[in-house]
């Protein structure tokens, strides 16, 4: 599918139109940004044509290499970065690559997801605010505009996991009476953690790859001798963007303090169990012991005719049992 966005004059600024294209139908002049989802070779080729570019399959945007990433050829440049998606749907969240191409005064971006920060933006340059900066007619302010609600939209999901993860460790540190409400929180804890952990990493993953992208495209704006408006929005936006890595760099060490508090508290919950199989054993040892001797077969033993053996037995038995307990609860270590 191929969304093409024109600009409209708004409430004192320019807006962005954004309709679906038929494959039929021919791509207007004054387009400023085509958005490819999940194209068809078809689809690609009339791109292609249109902009005099070579639109990268998908397979090509999955390379990790910065030279396969960030590059320039037939005068457009190409930047892919990875953008968080799914992260408020049933399904697991993940990584979609995002291709930018840049050719004049066009941008093109190829993707094959739904990520939240494409539907913001769109949302917003579609609407009249009445303030604000005016929405870009360029393929360069686009660009600028959707990386900063990348942006945005990673630190709402940072400051959103900041509160989990400290309502989940006020539940870490509760106390709990029922040994086994205690082992069940426990897993859930460390279930949550992974769950956390693995979400924050994909986010400051993703913002490495704008990262990348916002310093080739700071180089080249000071080369090209860009707008002023331009390099310092630019530059503002990867400011917030170190800032965010910051801050996801402290979450995931404050995660890695918690799933060590956990798997600590696991821990002492398993030397308890073990403690009170230890202190058992030597409780009946004693009493064992007795047992196993007056349970001898022996002709010639003195207590054997003797009418009060057994009421000693079972008396010695109690008395051997009793005193490790005792001595324990004496020396605190039940």
């Amino acid at each position: 599918m191929i969304f093409i966005h024109q600009p409209i004059a708004g409430a004192g600024h320019m807006l962005l139109e954004r309709r679906a294209l038929d494959l039929q139908d021919p791509i207007p002049d004054d387009t400023v940004w085509l958005d490819m989802v999940r194209p068809t070779r078809e689809e690609d080729l009339k791109v292609e044509a249109f902009v005099g570019i070579s639109v990268p399959t998908r397979e090509e945007m999955k390379d990790i290499e910065p030279s396969e990433l960030l590059y320039v050829e037939d005068g457009a440049r190409y930047m892919t970065g990875r953008v968080l998606s799914k992260v408020d749907s049933s399904e697991e969240p993940g990584l979609a690559g995002i291709t930018f191409i840049l050719k004049g005064a066009r941008l093109v971006t190829v993707r094959y997801e739904e990520p939240q920060a494409f539907r913001m933006y769109t949302q917003r340059a579609g609407r009249a605010t009445g303030n604000g900066p005016s929405t870009a007619t360029s393929g360069e302010t686009i660009l600028a505009g959707l990386i900063e609600t990348v942006i945005d939209r990673a630190a709402d999901v940072l400051q959103l996991q900041g509160e989990r993860i400290d309502r989940l460790s006020g539940k870490i540190f509760e106390e709990k009476a029922d040994p086994s409400a205690r082992n069940t929180a426990l897993q859930d804890t460390l279930r949550a953690l992974g769950r956390h952990g693995d979400l924050i990493s994909k986010q400051r993953e993703s913002l490495v790859s704008m990262e990348r992208i916002l310093l080739a495209l700071s180089a080249t704006y000071r080369t090209a001798k860009a707008p002023r408006e331009l390099r310092e929005d630019v530059r503002s936006t990867l400011r917030d963007l170190q800032s965010l890595e910051e801050h996801a760099t402290f979450l995931s060490s404050k995660i890695q303090f918690l799933l060590d508090a956990t798997l600590g508290l696991v821990n002492l919950e398993q030397n308890n169990i073990i403690k009170l199989f230890s202190v058992m054993a030597v409780v009946f040892m004693p009493p064992t012991l007795i047992a196993s001797v007056y349970g001898m077969n022996f002709k010639a033993m003195p207590e054997l005719e003797w009418s009060f053996g057994y009421p000693m037995a079972v008396a010695m038995m109690v008395v051997a049992a009793v005193l490790p307990y005792v001595l324990f609860r004496w020396k605190k270590w039940l």
